[in-house]
């Protein structure tokens, strides 16, 4: 370790568009001036946790966790993952409406991610839901453990392969119920005892490392590739585009309306701590 370095540990998700965005920064693709960053990968609700605890410097953390952390962290302006007109899926394993899920359990891939804020917002404070790890939700549904699951990642892209049913996408639901707003479902944080200058230095390499895989597409996917759990390259390609765009460079006017929508709604239905005053920084 060379003297001066500072280590920033950086905690994302194993999932190929995470890996398509930190790929710069994992690979010594851009100057990082004096930062060595250290990645911890972990699932999304791990996340979660170790964001409430302060753990990490920087770290991916779901817009609805971030409710809770808002004291210690503040978002930085790029890492955005947004559903622009798409999102989580719940889907059953026999077609079925909404009206016939009622009453019936779903699985959710952890109960402080931005799915499962979105299924309340969507069916009600009190719908009945069981905790999976993300990737044991599709499997759940497809073996009739349980009667539906709020799929994340990319097995909204795959889930028909499996046999299964959409009910609903909450992507499209939001973007229809809120003046075609995006929906807020992940994001990245900063420990703000980190220090100003600290912080806007953080912000700038993360923006360059988005924006590096944006501006060398096949170089970073095929990094990402090897996080995509078997997808089809194709399918990849296309989940990592859905995720990884101008409005993870930067959330933008209306995506920064977006995050204050979605936690004022679970505010105002006493879901989350709230109203926050959101701090974006970058």
């Amino acid at each position: 370790m060379s003297t001066g370095e500072t280590i920033i540990r950086v905690g994302h998700s194993p999932d190929s568009d995470d890996a398509f965005m930190f790929y710069a920064l994992t690979h010594d693709r851009i100057d990082t001036g004096g930062l060595r960053f250290v990645h911890q990968l972990e699932d999304i609700q791990t996340l979660n946790k170790r964001a409430m605890a302060g753990e990490l410097e920087v770290s991916a953390i779901s817009i609805h966790a971030f409710a809770y952390v808002a004291d210690k962290y503040a978002l930085l302006a790029s890492g955005a993952s947004m559903g622009e007109g798409y999102g989580p899926k719940i889907v059953t394993r026999e077609p079925m409406t909404l009206e016939q899920l009622k009453g019936k359990t779903i699985a959710v891939p952890g109960t402080m991610t931005s799915a499962f804020l979105a299924l309340q917002l969507c069916l009600g404070k009190d719908v009945p839901v069981v905790q999976m790890e993300f990737d044991a939700v599709l499997p759940a549904v497809a073996s009739g453990e349980v009667a539906a699951g709020v799929i994340i990642h990319e097995g909204q892209l795959y889930y028909q392969e499996k046999g299964l049913h959409q009910v609903l996408d909450l992507g499209v639901w939001w973007n229809e119920e809120n003046r075609g707003l995006p929906l807020p479902l992940g994001g990245n944080v900063v420990r703000k005892d980190l220090g100003d200058e600290l912080i806007a230095k953080i912000a700038r390499l993360l923006k360059e490392s988005i924006q590096y895989a944006l501006d060398h597409r096949k170089e970073a996917l095929d990094y990402a590739l090897t996080y995509a759990r078997d997808l089809d390259p194709a399918l990849a390609d296309e989940f990592v585009g859905m995720y990884v765009n101008q409005r993870t460079v930067d959330y933008g006017p209306e995506g920064r309306e977006a995050v204050k929508l979605f936690l004022d709604r679970g505010a105002e239905m006493g879901l989350v701590p709230g109203p926050l005053p959101i701090q974006f920084v970058g």
